[in-house]
């Protein structure tokens, strides 16, 4: 049973704890690989439709933001979740707040993973240039280095090693 009005720190509670799932779901469906055809479909009629009604109706599906509305008030009802108050106006103030939660949720996932994308493209970069680096010191060595019996390894060294005209 979700808290009543006199609960105000189970409710805060409730409502972080409730966007994460309404986070979750919003983005999965508007950008994980697994809806990218259904997501693709909806993108195209949201452009292509002649209707207005219509090509709204497929646009909730490609945006996170507009999901998210829709997924918070399926989580209002299937909690019966309300916020401050325990009438009908706890219901919308908790509909307002679990998406204000909810896509704060997903403006920080997305942060994060921009941040993982740069750190790994750079580590990538990294590892290219180190590899790049040992392929012309392994050329390099292959040019530079002769076999000791060869008559110009030999030739011009004196018996430690050194240069002799």
């Amino acid at each position: 049973m979700p808290p009543d009005s006199s609960q105000l720190l189970a409710q805060i509670v409730w409502l972080f704890i409730l966007a994460i799932p309404v986070a979750c779901v919003a983005w999965t469906v508007t950008h994980e690989e697994i809806f990218k055809e259904p997501r693709e479909y909806c993108q195209r009629q949201s452009q292509a439709c002649d209707r207005f009604v219509k090509r709204k109706f497929y646009y909730l599906f490609t945006c996170e933001y507009c999901f998210s509305h829709y997924i918070s008030v399926l989580a209002i009802w299937f909690t019966q979740y309300k916020l401050l108050l325990d009438d009908w106006r706890g219901f919308v103030l908790a509909f307002f707040a679990l998406v204000w939660v909810s896509n704060a949720y997903m403006s920080l996932f997305a942060r994060l993973r921009v941040d993982i994308r740069s750190e790994r493209a750079e580590a990538d970069a990294k590892a290219a240039e180190a590899q790049i680096k040992a392929k012309q010191a392994e050329h390099l060595e292959k040019n530079v280095s002769m076999p000791a019996d060869s008559p110009l390894h030999s030739a011009g060294s004196g018996p430690d090693g050194s240069y002799v005209p």
